[in-house]
């Protein structure tokens, strides 16, 4: 089995976006066997039912199904009895793969009939054991381009020294819109962190710390979905707890693995980033009531790992300069960031009306 495709799926069935993304992936333009493993983690919609009608028609092991260019293509579904979140749905989908290239796409978002044939070619031109592309935000299904955004850009590519771990570890772009080596990934054990939200922010960085040669193909053949649903478009208090967790998690696996030494300022400014200044500024403009408590918290948090983080090189580059005086003013005094920022949002939504 050349490649294994894993598809998490929770509660996708209305508005056809289900469909949508199996179409595109049963239609690919590979010419070597791959299969297409659909986790579903627990929906309480038909999401499920939708599955085991594709695996009916497309999950024959006697053979398969063969498209236009003779490939061999075969469906599975898997069902999670309670819920394990994207992460879970993943690991779940990883035990069983059996291709040798491992893919990971969302299943509200859809790909070109060409995207993994197009990064497999790339693969075996260049020897990399992790490909990518760029992708494109759409707000309705279409093959047509819509906003395109870089994935990772050239100075990351190629045969990936230490300065380009760095880079790969400070901005390691979205693990959908990449293939995996299979042996790499499990020969060191990755997997992905259960049960929370935002489990690429830890895999991401940390699975990029693993592989010896990265390539891009430079298209925008992945379809990244916009609407209001996505866990990127609802703030809430439990959503960001579970970037903290990731960072904590992040932070927890490089030390177990005997990174921390090696790329200690990145994975400074990497915690610093998830746990706090996303988080952070995220929660005081996005959730309705926050509560100073959690504000406290995630102050509090971020001194217990990195007391010194405003020193970081990254941090002083990388954060934006109003973010970097509000740091400080909460660094001074949590209550007077607290009302200052809220009085700030409040000044901004009433001139905008």
């Amino acid at each position: 089995m050349k490649l294994s495709i894993i598809v998490p799926v929770y509660n996708m069935a209305a508005d056809g976006k289900l469909e949508y993304c199996l179409n595109s992936l049963v239609r690919q333009t590979l010419r070597e066997p791959y299969e297409i493993i659909a986790v579903d983690d627990a929906s309480t919609d038909n999401s499920l039912d939708i599955l085991r009608e594709y695996e009916a028609k497309y999950g024959k092991r006697d053979g398969g199904t063969s498209d236009e260019a003779g490939a061999q293509m075969v469906f599975r579904v898997l069902h999670n009895e309670r819920n394990r979140r994207q992460g879970g749905a993943k690991n779940a989908g990883l035990k069983v793969a059996e291709g040798e290239w491992i893919g990971f796409i969302d299943s509200d978002d859809w790909v070109t009939p060409e995207y993994y044939e197009k990064l497999l070619r790339r693969a075996e031109e260049t020897g990399a054991d992790m490909v990518g592309c760029d992708y494109n935000l759409v707000h309705a299904h279409t093959m047509e381009v819509g906003e395109v955004v870089a994935n990772n850009d050239a100075s990351q590519t190629g045969e990936l020294d230490l300065e380009k771990h760095k880079k790969l570890l400070m901005r390691p772009g979205s693990m959908v819109i990449k293939i995996y080596r299979h042996d790499v990934i499990q020969a060191h054990h990755l997997s992905f962190p259960e049960g929370i939200f935002y489990e690429d922010n830890c895999a991401g960085p940390l699975w990029s710390l693993y592989f010896k040669r990265f390539e891009r193909v430079e298209e925008p053949l992945y379809y990244y979905y916009q609407h209001d649903i996505s866990t990127v478009h609802r703030i809430t208090e439990e959503r960001c707890r579970d970037r903290m967790k990731a960072a904590e998690l992040l932070y927890g696996e490089c030390k177990i693995r005997g990174f921390l030494e090696t790329y200690r300022e990145e994975i400074e400014y990497r915690f610093t980033e998830l746990y706090y200044v996303n988080t952070l500024f995220s929660y005081m403009s996005g959730v309705k009531h926050p509560k100073l408590s959690f504000v406290k918290e995630l102050r509090r948090g971020v001194k217990v790992k990195f007391p010194d983080f405003r020193l970081n090189t990254y941090f002083r580059q990388y954060t934006g300069d109003e973010e970097q005086e509000l740091i400080g003013m909460q660094a001074g005094s949590d209550g007077k960031f607290y009302w200052y920022y809220r009085m700030k949002l409040l000044v901004r939504r009433l001139r905008s009306r």
